[in-house]
C-alpha cells in the first residue's frame, strides 16, 4: 500500500509547514513504525523521525526541538509531521514511509520500510 503525502509547499525561514501521510485506499496498515525521510538534491536520503506503535520516537538531531511528529490513528490518515522553526537547509523532498519493522524503528534506515511515497517537496527560503 503506497502512502500519499499532503502540505509541502514553499515557506520563508522560521515558517511553519504540516506533511500528512494517507494510507492506500483499501489497504490495511499495520502501523507497527512510521517514518519521515527527506532528500535534498546531491544528498543521500535521510531519516527525519519515526514512531512505533507504543508511541516511542526518534528525531534526527537536525530536527530536534523544531520538528512534532504524530501518528493519525483515523480512518486512512496514518502519521503528521509539524515542522516550526524551518530553515532554509530544511528544503528537500519529504517522503513518508510506512510498514517498518518494530526493532528498527529507531534507527531512521530507510531499508527499515516496506511502503514509499512520492514525496512533497519542502523550500524554504532564507
Amino acid at each position: 500500500g503506497q502512502p500519499v503525502e499532503s502540505g509541502g509547499g514553499s515557506v520563508q525561514s522560521g515558517g511553519s509547514l504540516r506533511l500528512s501521510c494517507t494510507g492506500e485506499t483499501g489497504y490495511t496498515y499495520t502501523r507497527i513504525c512510521m517514518g519521515w525521510f527527506r532528500e535534498a538534491p546531491g544528498k543521500e536520503r535521510e531519516g527525519v523521525a519515526s514512531i512505533d506503535k507504543n508511541g516511542r520516537i526518534t528525531y534526527a538531531e537536525s530536527v530536534k526541538g523544531r520538528f512534532t511528529i504524530s501518528r493519525e490513528d483515523g480512518g486512512e490518515n496514518l502519521v503528521a509531521l509539524q515542522m516550526d522553526s524551518l530553515k532554509p537547509e530544511d528544503t528537500a523532498m519529504y517522503y513518508c514511509a510506512a510498514e517498518g519493522l518494530y526493532d528498527g524503528c529507531s534507527g531512521l534506515q530507510s531499508r527499515n520500510f516496506g511502503f514509499w511515497g512520492r514525496g512533497t517537496q519542502v523550500t524554504v527560503s532564507p
